[in-house]
C-alpha cells in the first residue's frame, strides 16, 4: 500500500447555504416543517429566496464543512463534488480551494445551476432547511480519479448524495477503488429521509464489510435499525461496522469501536445560535484525532470542540482557531 497524499477524501453535494433570521410564523406560512430538511425544486428555490428577509451567503454541503474543518485543523483533504458554471460554482470552487482543500472537479455546463440550501433559523437556534441539488446531483462516474481515491487514507461519503442515481453510481465506484487500495470507507447517514429511502443500501453495505466508518445522530441511528429504542440501535449497527460514532446533541455523543463503548459530554456553548453544521464539524474533530492516533475519547472530545464552535454563530464553517481550542482542551 502506498502511502498517502490526503487524510481525508470525501464525496459529497456542492452546496452553497444561503441564511436567514425567521420565526416560526414564517416557517407555518410557507408550509414548512421547523427543523426538518426538505429537497424543492427550483421554481420553489427561487420562490423561497424572494419571500425571505436579508440572508448570508456560505459554501456549505456536509462533507464539505467537515473537510473544512479538518483542513482548519492541519490536516490534508480533497473534495469530489459537481457545480455548474455560474456565480454561485465560482463562489463554491473559490471558498473550498481558499480553505486548502484539493478540489478539481470541472464545472457542469448548462442547467441545472449550482445547488444551494435556504437555511431558516429561528430564534430557537433551529434550522429549517430547503434543498435545491441542482448540479450536484449530476456528479458522474467519470470525475472519480482512482489516483486520487488512492492517494487518501479515509474516503468519506456524504449520505445526503446516495440519492440520486448518477452520483450514487459515483461513489460505489470509489468505494471499489478504496477498498482494493486497502483504504477505509467511511459514511455519514446525513438524515433520516435518507434512510428511508436507502437504508437497505446502506445495512447491505455494511454487512458486505464495505463501510469502516459509520456517522450518525440519535435520529438517524434508530431509523436505520426501524426501532425506536436507541440502545437497541446502537447494539445492532455497532455489530456491523469497525467504528460507529452517534452524536447525541446537548448529551454528547458515543463511538463504539469492534465492542468498545466510549462516551464523552458536550462541549459547553456560550450562547447557541445555529446548529447548522454541528455534525459536519463533529465529524471534522472526529477525523483529525483518528488520523493522529489519539485515543477514542479524546477523538470524540475534539469532534465536540468542533461543533460547540460552529453552533456558536452563523454558518457551518468554522470561524474560530479550532486548532487552538483543541490544543487548550486535549493537548
Amino acid at each position: 500500500m502506498t502511502d498517502t497524499r490526503f487524510d481525508v477524501l470525501a464525496i459529497g453535494n456542492a452546496i452553497v447555504d444561503i441564511i436567514a433570521d425567521t420565526n416560526d410564523a414564517f416557517i407555518a406560512s410557507e408550509g414548512l416543517t421547523k427543523g426538518s430538511m426538505q429537497l424543492i425544486d427550483e421554481e420553489r428555490a427561487q420562490a423561497l429566496y424572494g419571500h425571505m428577509g436579508p440572508a448570508r451567503e456560505i459554501s456549505g454541503g456536509s462533507a464539505a464543512n467537515t473537510l473544512a474543518g479538518l483542513a482548519r485543523l492541519g490536516h490534508k483533504t480533497a473534495f469530489i463534488g459537481q457545480v455548474a458554471t455560474d456565480q454561485l460554482g465560482e463562489v463554491f470552487a473559490h471558498d473550498i480551494r481558499a480553505g486548502g482543500i484539493h478540489f478539481d472537479v470541472p464545472a457542469r455546463v448548462g442547467a441545472p445551476s449550482t445547488a444551494r440550501c435556504y437555511i431558516l433559523v429561528t430564534p430557537d437556534a433551529q434550522r429549517t432547511m430547503n434543498t435545491f441539488l441542482g448540479a450536484s446531483q449530476y456528479l458522474p462516474a467519470s470525475v472519480i480519479d482512482t489516483s486520487l481515491i488512492e492517494s487518501a487514507a479515509i474516503l468519506y461519503l456524504e449520505g445526503y448524495l446516495w440519492d440520486p442515481e448518477e452520483p450514487r453510481a459515483a461513489m460505489r465506484t470509489a468505494i471499489d477503488i478504496a477498498r482494493a487500495a486497502g483504504r477505509k470507507v467511511a459514511l455519514t447517514l446525513s438524515d433520516a429521509f435518507v434512510i428511508s429511502r436507502h437504508g437497505s443500501d446502506f445495512l447491505a453495505e455494511m454487512d458486505a464489510g464495505r463501510i469502516d466508518i459509520l456517522f450518525s445522530n440519535e435520529v438517524e441511528i434508530c431509523a436505520l435499525n426501524n426501532s425506536d429504542d436507541f440502545e437497541a440501535s446502537v447494539a445492532a449497527i455497532a455489530a456491523k461496522v469497525p467504528l460507529l460514532v452517534c452524536t447525541r446533541g446537548e448529551h454528547g455523543a458515543i463511538a463504539v469501536e469492534n465492542g468498545v463503548r466510549t462516551e464523552v459530554r458536550a462541549e459547553p456553548v456560550a450562547q447557541l445560535i445555529d446548529t447548522t453544521g454541528a455534525g459536519d464539524l463533529f465529524a471534522a474533530g472526529v477525523f483529525a484525532g483518528l488520523a493522529q492516533g489519539r485515543p477514542m475519547a479524546d477523538c470524540l472530545t475534539m469532534g465536540a470542540v468542533c461543533a460547540a464552535e460552529v453552533i456558536s454563530h452563523y454558518g457551518a464553517r468554522p470561524e474560530a482557531d479550532i486548532a487552538d481550542l483543541v490544543v487548550k482542551r486535549v493537548g
